[in-house]
């Protein structure tokens, strides 16, 4: 990674408050796989591997003004965007508080419209067209808005997929798209996902920029989603990112990569894990000491059992409300 001087804007403070946002979601990973396995929470999608290229593409934009279209494996980017660790749980726990959709929705589908993030949809790539139409609005409205959407290198082989970029390109919308791609698609290898030479070559197609980035580099996936922004905000039109990254879990915990991965690959990609990466580059520039990393850990630890308390004992949806949302009321 790059030294302090070559940061371009990014201050110690911001790199922190991105770290902060990293171990959260990682601390609210754990405990929610253990509440999975304990009988307590149904189903999880795990962002292991993925926390690092989302909080640096989310640090790059603005919350509050862009707006948000996050896919299932968002955890970390949801948490980046303003979702408070309690808020997750709460969707977790599938409680009536769940802010996201009253626990209505699969645990992952984030939605909060004061925060601009669109809920999603448990179908692989919806997410895509979405976004380019959302791109269209903000160009008319001429805010100098862009819209953000993420998914994984599976979703590229949706025709969802070729009807965004093809829109945006077309209309020139400020849209970025963002493919996290950890070379599974459930259990199918990239090799016999995805044709051709990777996703970000795909954009030559639509005649928009591709690029491809390491996404267990904190300060790479920022540049180059800073970048895209920049791009976007000028009337420029979309860009297509791939930001190469590890899945270091099972596709969901209703999933057990261990039957159809190498033991010796797990075992490699394991010690790869982009958090301990970003901590030690934190220690290396001098920007984090190990009694402050040792503190700071301490306080997620505890905010993380305080929200998962919380969620826990809150109430869960009333069922009189069940056809709410589904049928016409009254």
């Amino acid at each position: 990674m790059s030294t302090p001087a070559e940061l371009d804007g990014l201050t110690r403070e911001r790199v922190l408050w991105a770290y902060g946002i990293v171990l959260r979601a990682r601390y609210l990973d754990d405990r929610r796989f253990i509440l999975n396995r304990a009988g307590k929470l149904a189903f999880i999608i795990s962002p292991r591997g993925h926390e690092v290229a989302q909080v640096a593409a989310i640090t790059a934009l603005q919350p509050g003004r862009d707006r948000f279209c996050l896919y299932y494996r968002d955890f970390a980017a949801a948490l980046a965007c303003g979702f408070t660790p309690e808020e997750l749980m709460l969707s977790a726990f599938a409680r009536a508080a769940d802010p996201s959709s009253g626990g209505r929705q699969t645990p992952g589908n984030f939605g909060s419209r004061r925060r601009g993030i669109i809920i999603g949809s448990s179908a692989v790539g919806t997410q895509i067209p979405k976004a380019a139409g959302i791109g269209l609005a903000l160009k008319w409205r001429a805010e100098g808005a862009l819209c953000y959407v993420s998914f994984g290198e599976g979703a590229t082989s949706q025709g969802d997929f070729h009807e965004g970029l093809n829109f945006a390109a077309l209309h020139h919308c400020p849209v970025i798209f963002l493919c996290e791609n950890n070379h599974w698609a459930i259990s199918v290898p990239e090799a016999r996902q995805v044709a051709g030479p990777g996703v970000a070559a795909r954009a030559a197609a639509y005649g928009i920029p591709g690029v491809a980035v390491a996404g267990d580099d904190f300060l790479a996936v920022h540049a180059a989603v800073r970048a895209a922004a920049e791009r976007a905000r000028r009337g420029e039109g979309p860009t297509l990112i791939e930001a190469r990254v590890l899945r270091l879990q099972s596709h969901s915990t209703d999933d057990d990569q261990r039957a159809y991965r190498d033991p010796a690959e797990l075992e490699a990609e394991a010690a790869l894990d982009p958090v301990p990466r970003m901590r030690a580059w934190l220690l290396a520039v001098g920007w984090l000491t190990e009694p402050d990393d040792a503190r700071f850990q301490e306080e997620v630890a505890r905010e993380v059992e305080a929200a998962t308390v919380a969620a826990e004992a809150a109430p869960e949806p009333d069922p009189s409300t069940l056809t709410r949302h589904v049928y016409a009321d009254g």
